[in-house]
């Protein structure tokens, strides 16, 4: 494909999860791509067949977008997608200055580049924005419920200073920014070790070990997922098309399931002989999350295509080949 060909595209946590799928979506598509990452979180060996495949068209720069970076006179580039953020809930009270910093000046240093290279730029906000939403299917229109001194503020307030700095840069120095609110997404390359342990990477690994399932809370809070390669097609369209400064736009899957529910299927699709263990809800875990996507399929003419027991499949094969 040559769609991207003459495009080069910067891509700041560009060896994380979702990173490293747009890095490679793009490298397929021909276009040149700079990965920013420092590492925290982000996995050298996610990158390191892109350099080795595609050495004359992929570029990784070890830093912390946190802190300015001054590229070469010569550089050129056409887009941005700043992605750098540690994400997982487990990491809020492990890592909350970090995740502020990559958020709030990460998003500021990704600006000024943008505004230096008169490049447009793709926030990866999140529906964490929304707090414990009153509204389902939520719309982008739902300002937020959100608790700014609980233990999610350091990502949920972050991700929307990060939004008010976008739309600032594109009012005061015309930047074209968009804006995407990303559900929750999962697939090959997700971590499922330490603090970033994510529920259905962490319950895969779980249900292949035959350790127990542990479900904070009572397991009846709900959650839609989105299957990344869905995801990956979403941020491209919109992170590239043109025409959409300024618009503000959800991405995820709207099949809602219960996380005892998906504890259940995962462990049968496993044949897993794990229990399940109930431990308490950490502070401020939202009850329910599915977006309205209507924008999405409007603007980008999207929609998530694979569905979850799919998702699962695939999903539970890489990680047993992968040692869970």
């Amino acid at each position: 494909m040559k769609e991207y060909e003459d495009l080069t595209v910067l891509v700041t946590g560009g060896a994380g999860f979702l990173g490293s799928w747009l890095c490679g979506s793009l490298l397929k598509q021909n276009a040149k791509v700079i990965c920013i990452d420092n590492l925290s979180s982000g996995l050298l060996q996610n990158i390191i067949p892109f350099s080795l495949e595609d050495m004359y068209n992929f570029t990784f720069i070890n830093h912390d977008i946190s802190t300015p970076f001054y590229f070469g006179t010569h550089t050129h580039i056409d887009h941005i997608f700043h992605m750098a953020s540690r994400a997982s809930p487990l990491e809020f009270t492990q890592f909350p200055i970090q995740i502020l910093k990559s958020n709030t000046l990460g998003t500021l240093n990704a600006l000024g580049i943008s505004k230096k290279y008169n490049a447009s730029l793709l926030f990866t906000s999140t529906s964490e924005i929304y707090g414990d939403t009153k509204i389902i299917p939520t719309p982008e229109t739902y300002n937020g419920n959100v608790n700014p001194v609980g233990i999610r503020g350091c990502y949920d307030e972050s991700k929307r200073a990060g939004e008010a700095f976008c739309m600032a840069y594109s009012r005061q120095h015309n930047v074209d920014v968009r804006i995407v609110r990303i559900f929750n997404t999962y697939g090959p390359l997700m971590r499922a070790d330490g603090y970033y342990g994510r529920v259905i990477p962490r319950f895969i690994s779980q249900a292949l070990k035959g350790e127990p399932i542990t479900i904070f809370g009572d397991g009846l809070q709900t959650r839609s997922f989105c299957y990344v390669s869905d995801m990956i097609k979403g941020l491209l369209t919109f992170g590239i098309k043109e025409g959409l400064n300024r618009e503000v736009i959800n991405i995820g899957h709207t099949k809602e399931i219960e996380i005892l529910e998906l504890a259940r299927c995962i462990r049968d699709m496993t044949n897993s002989p794990s229990e399940i263990e109930f431990h308490p809800l950490p502070e401020g875990d939202p009850y329910r999350r599915c977006p309205d996507i209507m924008k999405a399929k409007t603007l980008l003419n999207w929609h998530p295509k694979v569905s979850l027991e799919k998702g699962l499949n695939t999903m539970i094969d890489y990680m047993r080949i992968n040692n869970g």
